[in-house]
Formats: structure tokens, C-alpha cells, sequence
């Protein structure tokens, strides 16, 4: 791995990887040794599942809001949701609204 970040710039110079590389996959290979040590090995359906909770949880809410601040727009906007699914899960529960499934 620290050949790969010392080494990465020939594919890019021999036409390999012209597009370069996406910088948050290849940040987060910097972190990949110790969480492997922490949380065993991860696979693909692991990853795909951080990655899918990575989309919800950040990457709409960038797209949607407005970029001033918005790390506390982010997190504003999931606590929001988060109490509203609650809510309804607790609305559910007592019978004040029909169960959505």
C-alpha cells in the first residue's frame, strides 16, 4: 500500500488510468490496514453497504443543500429525519397511522 501512494503516478503517465483516480476510494486505502485489524476483513457486500449509507447519509444532502456550512446542514437534516422516522414508527405502533408495509 505505501509503494501504491509512492508509485501511483505511472499508471496515469503510461495511459493506464487516464481519468486518474477517484481520491475518496484511494483515501480511504490509507485506512483499510487498521480497520482490517479492528473489524476483521471486509468484503464486497461490506463495503457496498458503507458505501450505500455513505450516499444516503452524505452525499444527497450535499447535492441538495446549499454548500454554506453544510456540515451542520447535513447533520441538521439527518437528525430531523431521523426523529420524523421515529415518530412514525411510533405512530404506527399505537395505531395512529396505517402500517406502511
Amino acid at each position: 500500500l505505501k509503494h501504491f501512494h509512492q508509485y501511483h503516478d505511472i499508471f496515469h503517465e503510461t495511459g493506464v488510468c487516464i481519468d486518474g483516480f477517484s481520491l475518496p476510494h484511494q483515501h480511504s486505502l490509507l485506512h483499510y490496514e487498521d480497520l482490517i485489524r479492528v473489524f476483521s476483513a471486509p468484503n464486497g457486500l461490506c463495503t457496498s453497504i458503507m458505501e450505500s449509507k455513505l450516499i444516503t447519509v452524505v452525499k444527497k444532502p450535499w447535492w441538495w443543500l446549499s454548500k454554506h456550512k453544510a456540515l451542520g446542514q447535513i447533520l441538521q437534516r439527518n437528525q430531523c429525519l431521523s426523529k420524523l422516522a421515529a415518530a412514525g414508527a411510533d405512530f404506527e405502533a399505537r395505531g395512529m397511522l396505517p402500517v406502511s408495509h
